[in-house]
């Protein structure tokens, strides 16, 4: 996982960040990234298809770029289809303030020939050293490859493909941190981390290589939108699907998978 995280070069990250409100309807998400998102910066840098349904990430000398959603979520799932940046993108990060909770999956950009590395994270209260890498059993940059956090209660699930590859466990009642008051945002940028992404700042970006892109299309945002009060999200309700006791622990078929 050395060649695939927060490289100064490319990096790509989803946040999951102090994103989730109160929602009547679960499905919060319309599928159009202009609706759904804003442009946090270097709106030169992203590009979106006629029709809202697809969006690319661009860094190159100048800059890098993101976006974020328009609305902040307490539990729930996000889905999102990302093909991740091509040939050598060391030092290139895909993915984030003082006490924030943030869910992460970050993507560090690797050379030529290398497995791409996820690095995953946890942060709580603005503390992380929950990190956790792993290499991708496939080549992220061929297609399009689905990448979902599950956040409730009881348990953060990432997954890809939908094969879980993290599991984190609600532990607050024995002191361990989790997140669980804190309203969070879906952000997703694209940025040069070749300061440590890539082999811990060894490898940098080739910027003959630039302009990197990443692509993303096909999400969905089924989670609790926030209106100020942590219970609505936190109610046993039809609504909040994914508190329900059958979502406290993996399948076992998701059992089976993580395993791997």
């Amino acid at each position: 996982m050395n060649n695939c995280l927060k490289c100064r070069a490319l990096v790509i990250s989803l946040l999951i960040l102090n994103v989730f409100k109160v929602s009547v309807a679960s499905v919060v998400s319309t599928g159009d990234f202009n609706k759904d998102f804003f442009v946090m910066w270097a709106p030169d840098h992203v590009n979106t298809s006629s029709n809202g349904r697809e969006r690319s990430l661009k860094l190159d000398q100048v800059s890098g770029s993101g976006f974020a959603s328009t609305q902040m979520f307490l539990f729930g799932q996000i889905d999102m289809q990302i093909k991740l940046v091509p040939g050598n993108s060391a030092g290139t990060l895909a993915s984030d303030q003082p006490n924030r909770d943030e869910i992460d999956f970050e993507f560090l950009g690797n050379l030529s020939g290398q497995p791409y590395i996820v690095q995953t994270n946890i942060y709580v209260d603005g503390f992380d050293n929950r990190e956790e890498r792993i290499y991708l059993w496939f080549d992220p940059t061929e297609d399009f490859h689905t990448y979902s956090i599950l956040w409730n209660l009881h348990q953060i699930v990432f997954m890809i493909d939908s094969i879980p590859i993290r599991l984190y466990r609600n532990h607050a009642d024995k002191g361990v941190a989790y997140p669980r008051w804190q309203p969070m945002s879906i952000k997703t940028s694209l940025w040069n981390g070749d300061s440590w992404a890539t082999r811990g700042g060894l490898d940098k970006i080739d910027w003959s290589k630039s302009p990197f892109i990443a692509s993303f299309k096909n999400y969905t945002i089924d989670a609790c939108v926030w209106k100020g009060n942590p219970r609505f999200c936190r109610a046993d309700s039809s609504a909040n699907w994914w508190n329900k006791r059958s979502f406290s622990t993996l399948t076992r078929v998701q059992k089976r998978w993580f395993k791997w």
